[in-house]
């Protein structure tokens, strides 16, 4: 049994082929932007639409023909489905223009438009890329996606197909509840993941940077000056920085949980709400997305069952009798207390064992990641069916 896979490499681009790619990324950004343009006017572009246009463009524009063909329709497909998911998903804008200043470079080619031959990466236009082989492809690569970074290096991403190893036969179930003070509350304390603030130690530099950066900016229209690229360059190393130390982490963390359980039970939280609360910055800190996606990949990979609980009233519930508060608990309030059977213990806690206890009487199938509902008759937890299809609202927590 194999699965679908990224492999990601570091590329060493000359000034040539560099210049050639930044030349193909801004015939696709106009793509792009055309086809936002035809959604605003009123149509609903579709793929085959778009491959009509792009037709119809490519015979009338010598310098799209001078493009990739294959780069340029993959951008409209990546558009298209982009728009599509936007209608399916609630809450999801639709796709943006990409403006030229702050849209970093992507590209992508199926196996009609690369290969790979030398150890170097060939593209349209007799491009050749060095690529680090940092260690070596499991199969025949079937897409190829290039980018290039905040920092300005370049990357390129194959998707390749690998054999699954086999996770070892273990026993053991674990709730995970998230959190900002403590990124990941466990049912087991070995397990926690402590909010390490790692953005909050280079916030000092980064404030001086930014200031830096603010001091050097020219007028509108005028070129920036090196000064001013030297310090956004140095910002920018120190976010990456912090953003892959949040990821090694939750990569750590995540490995730790999946070899040792059989079923997780993790929180479906949604943390895009406390980028407009006075969290915002701790919470960017902690990277919960980051952890919960790393959590449900390895989980899916490995073969363990992952059930996403639904965040409502899992705070305000008794993991023990299952008895719910009848008022809403306050941030301030870390640890709960029962009223009916006298239980105590800590807030975060009690809900992560509160999400297992729902995940562990759920009929959920192994390898998915499916939504358990929680209501509450009688005094008891009565779990339901899993919702397969679509996202539960939740309620107050």
């Amino acid at each position: 049994m194999d699965e679908t896979v990224r492999y990601t490499y570091r590329l060493r681009p000359g000034a040539t082929a560099e210049a050639a790619l930044l030349a193909e990324w801004g015939r696709c950004r106009w793509l792009w932007n055309e086809a936002a343009h035809q959604y605003k006017t009123g149509r609903r572009p579709t793929f085959g639409k778009l491959s009509k246009l792009l037709t119809e463009a490519r015979a009338g524009s010598s310098w799209l023909r001078d493009g990739s063909q294959v780069a340029q329709q993959q951008t409209l497909r990546t558009y298209a489905r982009a728009l599509q998911h936007s209608f399916k998903v609630k809450g999801r804008g639709r796709p943006r223009p990409k403006r030229r200043k702050d849209a970093l470079p992507s590209l992508e080619y199926t196996t009609r438009g690369f290969s790979i031959r030398d150890r170097r990466l060939r593209l349209p236009g007799a491009v050749s890329v060095p690529v680090v082989w940092s260690r070596e492809l499991p199969s025949d690569p079937t897409s190829v996606r290039v980018y290039q970074d905040t920092l300005g290096h370049w990357y390129a991403s194959f998707v390749v197909r690998r054999e699954i190893t086999p996770a070892p036969d273990v026993e053991g179930a674990i709730g995970v509840d998230w959190g900002v003070t403590t990124t990941a509350t466990t049912t087991d304390p070995a397990y926690d993941l402590p909010h390490l603030g790692h953005r909050k130690r280079c916030a000092a530099e980064l404030a001086k940077l930014q200031r830096r950066m603010a001091r050097r900016r020219r007028t509108k229209g005028a070129p920036p000056s090196n000064g001013y690229l030297r310090a956004k360059r140095q910002a920018a190393k120190l976010a990456k920085k912090a953003a892959r130390q949040n990821t090694h982490d939750a990569r750590v963390w995540a490995k730790k949980i999946v070899d040792n359980h059989t079923l997780i039970a993790a929180e479906d939280f949604q943390p895009t709400f406390l980028t407009k609360s006075r969290m915002a910055r701790k919470a960017a800190d902690a990277a919960i997305g980051t952890a919960k996606r790393e959590l449900i990949d390895r989980g899916r990979r490995a073969g363990r069952k992952v059930v996403l609980v639904p965040p409502a009233y899992t705070t305000m519930t008794c993991s023990q009798c299952g008895t719910r508060a009848k008022h809403r608990l306050g941030l301030g309030v870390r640890v709960f207390r029962c009223h009916t059977c006298g239980y105590t213990a800590c807030r975060d806690r009690n809900a992560a064992r509160t999400i297992l206890a729902t995940a562990e009487r759920d009929r959920a199938g192994a390898d998915d990641v499916r939504h358990a509902t929680t209501s509450l008759r009688d005094g008891a937890l009565v779990r339901s069916e899993p919702e397969i299809s679509g996202l539960p609202t939740p309620g107050k927590r």
